[in-house]
């Protein structure tokens, strides 16, 4: 008796008992099956993301920049000598943290490709329109007291999110988009540093403590940036997966 023994496609295998290993985040939203469970996961960490940044920008117009809608506030007098400067600073540093939170929308990436490519170019002009001039209006404040230092955080400041920025351009224009939304990501986490420290200095009453403890919080800000956008990509993908294996799988 001849015995016909047949392989078992590794397609239908895949089909009858789904891997639970998940090597990449990339290979497990390449599944048509489980784009459901992948989109509610990035729904609901757009809305953490978009949820925070409106916070912390909300509290920083109201705690620090609420001077801008009162024109004979006495901050003016410190502005004076570089205050056409800052409508720019201002504008390209509105443009690069209010754009750029939407280019972390997935649905605007696939549904509105030309949409997010526009923002993204904003966000590219933005960055080194702001990051410069930050360095010269710096350059001002320390003229007028400030630390060295503060000038100094300011020029590593521009030096990371120039750089951060380039290379995610130069990525993007290779094709290679998910390098790219990591540089951009990390970009990003530099642009908010000054922010940060606000927010921080304000909530915590540090910045009542002179310039001392707010060089403080700027370098410890700046230094954790990268490593904070790194730590939100690797948990984004841990997250992704773990969600993923607890989801109903295709058949």
């Amino acid at each position: 008796m001849n015995i016909r023994t047949e392989v078992p496609d590794a397609a239908a295998l895949r089909n009858e008992r789904p891997s639970r290993e998940i090597d990449s985040i990339v290979r497990v939203m390449s599944n048509p099956c489980d784009h459901g469970a992948t989109n509610r996961f990035w729904l609901r960490q757009t809305h953490l993301l978009f949820g925070g940044l409106g916070v912390m920008l909300a509290y920083v117009l109201y705690h620090d920049e609420s001077f801008l809608a009162h024109p004979k506030d006495p901050i003016w007098l410190h502005y004076k000598p570089f205050k056409w400067w800052l409508l720019p600073h201002g504008l390209g540093g509105a443009c690069a943290i209010l754009l750029g939170s939407l280019q972390f929308s997935k649905k605007c990436r696939q549904r509105y490709q030309k949409l997010h490519r526009v923002l993204g170019r904003i966000y590219v002009v933005g960055v080194f329109v702001t990051a410069p001039l930050g360095v010269y209006i710096q350059c001002f404040e320390e003229r007028l007291g400030d630390s060295r230092s503060f000038t100094v955080a300011a020029v590593v400041n521009v030096i990371l999110l120039i750089g951060t920025t380039a290379v995610a351009l130069v990525f993007v224009r290779k094709g290679r988009v998910q390098p790219h939304r990591q540089w951009m990501t990390r970009s990003f986490a530099v642009a908010l540093v000054f922010r940060e420290a606000r927010v921080i200095g304000g909530i915590t009453g540090l910045e009542n403590l002179g310039n001392r403890a707010q060089e403080t919080i700027v370098w410890a800000c700046l230094a954790f940036s990268i490593l904070s956008a790194d730590l939100v990509l690797q948990s984004q993908e841990l997250g992704a997966a773990i969600y993923l294996m607890q989801e109903p799988t295709c058949i």
